[in-house]
Order: structure tokens, then sequence, then C-alpha cells
């Protein structure tokens, strides 16, 4: 049996968010490859040492997958890999950090430390494949995944302007805007509601509840904090429209699971999203940080909600090639 140690940070038993890493991790197991997983540690300092023993104790693992992201946790990256070059290890980065390219400016001796020296690098987005490409990095496509049979196709005939936010309350996925587009439509359509779904991470929940307070909209919105995925399934039914409203992104799978769900996404044009969405073929794009554009959106898919129907449709046909089965095949063209 083919043995892999997977190196993330694996919080979804905790933040009860279900990430790539947990379905990445799922899918291999249950092919038949042994998979061992870590860490699920929320103290940085504690999550590093989880990681260097329990790649130590696993260190007759054929391959190590190691989840590298563009801020402080790229640093885990850096030392796990280095550590694994000494050991003549087949480690494979997987590229999740939407501001990765801004990593590899900024610091391009640590980049090539990383990527120049593994066995393969993973993109699981065409934005980041090119830029590695780009940059002289030998990289393999294989994208975020999604089990569809867990994802139940709803069918609007109307879309009124009921707003679903889903994702880890981070600045720099900008909160605080979904807030704005909320309050912006309230003009034109006093009803319009907002659900705000996810774990705070630095205080932007705060930041976009006071917000609301501020701009008078404290009654529309409502903060559920991180639910189960099957939870906010269930949520969606109840509203007809999602947003993002990020400034740095790669591939969201918050993202994906709306375009499987129905639910019609206006999103920006962060990073890879321009690559996972089709401006107004299965899905609506705007500018970064422009609540008003993303408010606009909006009023056009509940003016127009035969256009809004059919790129709800044409988004399920593009999700449905991120099938855990055909990305399957993928990796297991990588981990012969």
């Amino acid at each position: 049996m083919t043995k892999i140690v997977y190196i993330g940070n694996d919080l979804a038993g905790k933040t009860r968010y279900r990430t790539s890493h947990e379905i990445v991790t799922d899918l291999l197991r249950k092919s038949g490859y042994e998979v061992i997983s870590v860490s699920d540690k929320k103290n940085k300092l504690l999550r590093m040492a989880d990681m260097l023993y329990t790649v130590v104790r696993h260190w007759n693992a054929q391959y190590f997958l190691i989840d590298t992201y563009s801020t402080q946790n790229f640093y885990y990256a850096l030392i796990i890999s280095q550590f694994l070059r000494l050991g003549n290890k087949k480690y494979i980065p997987i590229l999740r950090g939407g501001n990765l390219p801004e990593r590899l400016e900024k610091n391009p001796l640590l980049s090539r430390m990383i990527f120049a020296r593994a066995y393969r690098n993973v993109a699981p987005s065409p934005y980041l494949l090119r830029i590695f490409r780009k940059a002289g990095f030998g990289v393999e496509f294989i994208p975020n995944t999604l089990v569809l049979d867990r994802y139940l196709f709803k069918e609007r005939k109307q879309f009124r302007p009921r707003l679903l936010w889903v994702r880890a309350f981070a600045r720099h996925y900008r909160p605080c805007n979904a807030v704005k587009v909320l309050h912006r439509l309230k003009k034109q359509y006093p009803d319009t509601r907002l659900c705000m779904v996810g774990p705070d991470k630095d205080g932007s929940m705060e930041d976009a509840r006071c917000l609301a307070e501020k701009l008078n909209v404290k009654n529309d919105v409502i903060f559920t904090g991180a639910l189960e995925q099957s939870e906010w399934h269930r949520l969606s039914e109840d509203y007809d429209i999602f947003i993002n409203t990020t400034d740095v992104d790669n591939t969201p799978v918050s993202v994906m699971e709306a375009m499987a769900l129905g639910l019609p996404v206006v999103s920006t044009r962060a990073g890879g999203l321009p690559d996972l969405i089709q401006h107004e073929h299965d899905g609506l794009l705007v500018d970064l940080n422009n609540p008003e554009a993303m408010a606009e959106a909006i009023v056009h898919y509940v003016e127009n909600p035969g256009l809004a129907g059919k790129i709800a449709a044409n988004a399920r046909r593009k999700v449905e090639q991120f099938d855990g089965k055909k990305v399957l095949l993928q990796w297991k063209n990588i981990l012969k």
C-alpha cells in the first residue's frame, strides 16, 4: 500500500469548515492509499512541531504532500520541504495560496528552495499553473474537487436579493464589503437580506458587525459562525445569490460549492476566479473592492431571472468536471 503524509492545516474538525485538505485526504483514503494527515493544532508553534514529528515518525512514506500558502504558512512549507530534501524524500507542494505570485517575486530564493527541488508541484487553478510555469517551475494541474453526490442542485424560478456569503472572516476576503453591498441594495430592495457563514480569523467578523450597526442594517444580516458543510447547504436553500468579495484568491471551494448547489455567483476578479468563472456565462465578475459594482450585478440577476437561471445551470455543468472520480485519476498518475 502506498503511504502518504499530507501536511497542512487539518483544522476542519475544529473550524467545522470542510477544507480542500480534508476532501483530498478522504478521496485518497477511499481509493486505497494510506494517508497520514497533519496537523490539527491551532497554535502555530505546536502545529509546526507536530508536522515535523509526524514526518520523522512516518519517514518511510513514499510521498509527502504539502499544502503551500502565501502568508505565514509559507514557512511551514519551507521548513518541511528542506527537511525532506535532506533525506531525498519525494515531496509535492500543493499551491493553495492566492498570493503566491507575490511570494515568488518577493522571495525568489526561498521559492526556488521549495519548488525547484520538488518531486512535483501541483496547482489547483490554471491561474497559478500559468504563473509558476512562467517562473520556470514544473507544475501539474489538478483542480480542487467536489463529491457531487453531496450537492443537490436547486432550480430557482425567481431570484430575490437574498445573499449568501461563505468564507472565513479574514481582512483579505473583505467581509465588510458584503455588508456594504447589503446597504446599497436595501435602497432599491428593502427586503434584501444577507447571511454570512464562516469562522472568525482576525477580528473581521466584529468589524462587519460594527459596520452593519453603523449602516443601520444589523437586523438584515445574520452571522452564523462556522457551520458543517451539510448545515450551510441546507441553509443555502433559503437564499438565491452567492457573493464572494475577496481581494486574494485561488480557486475557492466555497464558490465551487455554490455553483454546484444552483446559486448564481457574483465574485470579484481576484486571482484564479476568472479561470473558474466565465463572465456572463456561469457567473458574474466585478472589480476588486467595488461594492457598488457587485450590487449592480446582483440587480442584474434579480431583474433578469431567466439569465440568472441559465447562468446557474451553466455553473453546475462547469463544476461537474471537478468531480472526485475524475480528479482521483489525475492524482493516481502522479502517485505511481
